[in-house]
């Protein structure tokens, strides 16, 4: 079988939906229905140091206003909360619950049960193959936390 590049991004994208569409479903069931994907990335980077909207906004590379809009809804939610900071009383901080800390666990869990599908229908050995091909190919990184803003942003088109 002869592929094109196009076809190699839209099978590696596929993988990624299918993984992190099955984890919104089942947190859906969980009783999380209002998770979304850009939460996962938010959460991870306000735990990673994104303390206000401006960090969070550099760390995901989306606007300032956005990133206020999802510490909103984040908060609205309960899974990040923002208290005063001990170093600069002007300031607050942003902090991920242990809600926030429970849906992230339970994502995890999903797309880990997800794995081991794949492993169970392709062979575990091949898919550790594939796993460290694509690290090879990549990076071992895990994805960066400004992927959603560079998957919107505008090009000049």
């Amino acid at each position: 079988m002869n592929r094109s590049g196009p076809d190699l991004a839209l099978l590696l994208l596929a993988g990624f939906r299918a993984m992190v569409d099955e984890a919104i479903t089942e947190l859906a069931e969980m009783g999380h229905e209002d998770a979304r994907p850009v939460h996962d990335f938010a959460m991870r980077a306000i735990a990673n140091g994104a303390e206000s909207a401006s960090e969070l906004g550099r760390s995901l590379s989306i606007t300032k206003q956005s990133a206020a809009r999802t510490i909103t809804i984040l908060q609205e939610r309960g899974y990040v909360t923002s208290e005063p900071d001990t170093r600069d009383a002007r300031r607050k901080r942003l902090r991920v619950t242990e809600l926030g800390f429970e849906v992230l666990r339970k994502g995890e869990a999903v797309l880990n049960a997800r794995r081991r599908q794949w492993a169970e229908q392709i062979g575990s050995e091949q898919l550790e193959t594939l796993e460290d091909q694509l690290a090879s190919l990549v990076g071992d990184q895990p994805i960066r936390f400004d992927t959603p803003g560079w998957m919107a942003r505008d090009l000049g088109a």
